[in-house]
Order: structure tokens, then sequence, then C-alpha cells
């Protein structure tokens, strides 16, 4: 069902229960700080500013709930937000916020908790194509060729770039479509790294959001540095 008469209910989940083991930083990396402030906290400032989302979700290990209440919760007095705990594995963590939105949900969005620069036109834009293509993700033109290889590290062929995105979030669905999704996966044990596949399995088509190569996943201390940088060149562009 389109929804155009009226604004949806929407929930965003953010997912902050993986542990970043790449980062070898002794704590989850999105409790590092970027920039004066810890990198889930600027992640779920970009949700709680915008309006059109109703409800925040944040999906946290066990381990962090203290520290995710203490320095995130309660310092920077989200009005919007709310912790759920994790599993063992994204597709559960996922699984769990989907359970615990609120029953007036009709969009839900999926946000990477280490994807702090993601932008409110990004954002909206996503809402708005969800209220007519029903399931979304944010992705970008890929820059470089990609080699397709077998398990011998051969290449077995080059698919054409044009045709390439790097996907990225949010990924946003109808709630109905999505719990469906999900409900099946769990049921056929079909594991997923993305919530997408999950939906293109039940046969439903998903419509690419374009966004920014700046909405990086902060994976290693790399990303962390540039992440930094694209922070201090956007504070310099508005003075």
């Amino acid at each position: 069902m389109e929804i155009h008469n009226q604004e949806p209910y929407v929930s965003a989940i953010i997912l902050a229960a993986g542990k970043g083991t790449r980062m070898k930083a002794g704590i989850n990396k999105q409790f590092l700080t970027l920039k004066g402030k810890p990198i889930l906290a600027h992640t779920l400032i970009a949700f709680e500013k915008i309006s059109a989302v109703d409800e925040i979700i944040a999906v946290i290990s066990t381990d962090d709930y203290a520290l995710f209440e203490k320095h995130i919760l309660k310092k920077y007095r989200f009005s919007k937000v709310r912790a759920v705990p994790g599993g063992k594995i994204r597709q559960e963590s996922a699984y769990r916020g989907l359970l615990a939105v609120n029953p007036k949900c009709q969009i839900v969005m999926f946000h990477d908790g280490a994807r702090p620069l993601i932008d409110k036109k990004t954002i909206l834009k996503c809402i708005e194509e969800t209220k007519t293509h029903h399931a979304t993700i944010v992705g970008v033109p890929a820059k470089n060729t990609i080699k397709v290889v077998d398990q011998h590290g051969k290449v077995s062929y080059t698919p054409d770039r044009r045709f390439l995105y790097e996907v990225q979030t949010p990924q946003t669905f109808d709630y109905d479509l999505i719990l469906k999704a999900y409900r099946t996966a769990i049921e056929e044990d079909a594991p997923a790294t993305d919530d997408a596949t999950l939906v293109e399995r039940i046969g439903h088509s998903v419509k690419i959001v374009t966004g920014h190569y700046s909405n990086l996943k902060i994976t290693t201390s790399e990303d962390l540095m540039t992440a930094s940088a694209i922070i201090g060149l956007k504070r310099q562009k508005t003075r």
C-alpha cells in the first residue's frame, strides 16, 4: 500500500552491537571519539534531528549497555532513542530491532551505527522513495573495476561497472514487507549480510537511492581519520 495522504510513522534501527575487532581499539569502535563525540553519538544525532523520523531503536551489545547509557544516552539527552540488546550476528540484531519498534511503525530504516556521516537529504530521500517503491537501499556507483574470481583466485569474468553499486545504509522498507522477509529467512535458515538481500529472496524488487561516498563505514583507524577530515572540511565550508 502506497503512503501519500499522510506522513508515515518511521522507525530508525541503528545497529551498534558489533565488536569492530578490525579496529583493534580495545572497546567497541562506535564509542571511539570522532571530533569530540563518540562515533555512535554522531549517528544518532543525525536521525534525532529529523522530524520525519519518529523513533530510534539503538541495538546495543549487552556488554556495552552501561557505556552507552553513561556516555551517549544520558550525556546527549536524546528524546527519540531507546536501546534494545543485540544478538550474536547482525541479522539477529536487526530482527530484535524490528520486534522492538512502535506498533504504529509503517516504514523502518536500518542504519549502521558506524556510519556517522549520513546526511539529512539522503535520509529524507530514502523515506520518500520507500513510500512508492516499498524497499530502498542507499548506494554509490562503483569507482573501480570489479573482477569475479573462482575458488582458485582466477578471474571468471568482469561485470560492466555501469551496473555496479557499492551498497551503504540506510536500507529502508515497509515494515510489513521487511518483517515478512526476516521471518521467511528464519524459517528457511537463510543468512544474509544485509537486509535488502532478504527482501530480494522473497521476490520483491529493491530501489537504489544514490548516496554519497562520504557516507563511509568506520572499520579501521584509516576510516576514522578520513571521517575526521570530512567533518573538518564541512565545518570550514559552513563558516
